[in-house]
């Protein structure tokens, strides 16, 4: 892989797909020599982001996010605009591994050059997004793509990362899950600023819209917006217009609302801190640690010979930390 930032910046400003998918791997990549080349491809891309609608899509497994991203891809992509998909994908917890197959999920939609589609490892990030999504996402803008889809793992349970990087967070709830209440309990249900019952051809649909609009009714949003309900049958192509249409109300809802600008230095911080701390860690574990010293201090806690607080504490005091001016 090539790791010159400039002429990967340039090949991503001039719209080459190529250049944006290995743009991506390189930031995506745990090495030290591609993170500094990585940070060097960002500070020249930064300029030219921030012009697209990031949109958040997760649900319990089984929605169909995957064929509903579809549909609505097909029909953005018809609309006049470019859209990027970014997929996450559950890691193993043994092997580390995923199978990293939306693109043929996604099959119509990957074979339009309008379209581009990444699907991304979890890896060992909670919250339903990848460890790198937000540089993704900027460099998808940086591409000239003016719509972002963020797909999240679906796990149902720990999705709510994905507010910190979308502006509308869809949840994709299907009919006949069993016990929908308790389905509704996930703290999904607490950052959706849009649900969608998909497959609604299925029967169950209108209990579904009963409980999702019982759960709604208890909750209290600071920023006045009343989560709608849209009903799609995505395989069908059925509600997409309507969700399109849903999503713009949000979305002007969201960029008029007096929240925004806390909302998004809140986001600024939350990443600087994920930064700082993913840096300071890969630091002391290069500098503090030589070989095999770890190994030995971890078979000492083991051991209860030592304990991590005092170790710890000894490694922050004898670091070099300066105010930053």
């Amino acid at each position: 892989m090539s790791l010159d930032p400039t002429s990967l910046a340039q090949g991503v400003l001039a719209g080459q797909r190529r250049a944006l998918a290995r743009a991506i791997t390189l930031i995506e990549s745990t090495r030290p020599d591609h993170r500094e080349a990585a940070e060097a491809l960002l500070h020249q891309l930064l300029p030219h982001t921030g012009r697209s609608v990031r949109i958040g899509i997760t649900g319990v497994p089984g929605a169909g996010k995957s064929t509903f991203i579809e549909a609505f891809g097909l029909h953005v992509v018809d609309k006049g605009h470019r859209l990027a998909v970014l997929a996450v994908d559950p890691s193993s917890p043994r092997s580390g591994g995923s199978i990293l197959g939306d693109k043929t999920r996604m099959e119509e939609l990957s074979r339009d050059e309008r379209a581009f589609i990444r699907p991304s490892p979890s890896g060992c990030t909670l919250g339903g997004v990848a460890r790198r999504t937000r540089e993704a996402m900027l460099v998808c803008e940086a591409a000239g793509f003016d719509v972002i889809v963020v797909e999240t793992v679906g796990v149902g349970q720990d999705e709510i990362d994905i507010v910190k990087l979308a502006e509308v967070s869809i949840v994709v709830l299907v009919p006949g899950m069993g016990d929908d209440i308790q389905a509704l309990k996930a703290g999904i249900m607490e950052i959706g600023d849009i649900f969608v019952i998909n497959k609604c051809d299925h029967p169950g649909v209108e209990k579904m819209e009963r409980a999702v609009l019982a759960m709604l009714s208890l909750a209290h949003r600071e920023d006045g917006w009343q989560p709608p309900i849209v009903k799609t049958v995505a395989t069908e192509g059925e509600g997409v217009e309507e969700l399109a249409t849903t999503i713009d109300k949000a979305y002007s809802f969201f960029e008029s609302s007096p929240q925004k600008a806390g909302k998004k230095q809140d986001a600024a911080r939350q990443r600087l801190i994920t930064l700082l701390q993913e840096r300071l860690v890969s630091t002391v574990m290069q500098r503090v640690f030589a070989d095999g010293e770890l190994d030995k201090i971890i078979e000492q806690i083991t051991n209860r010979q030592q304990d991590p607080y005092t170790i710890v504490d000894e490694i922050v005091r004898n670091s070099e930390l300066k105010r930053y001016k």
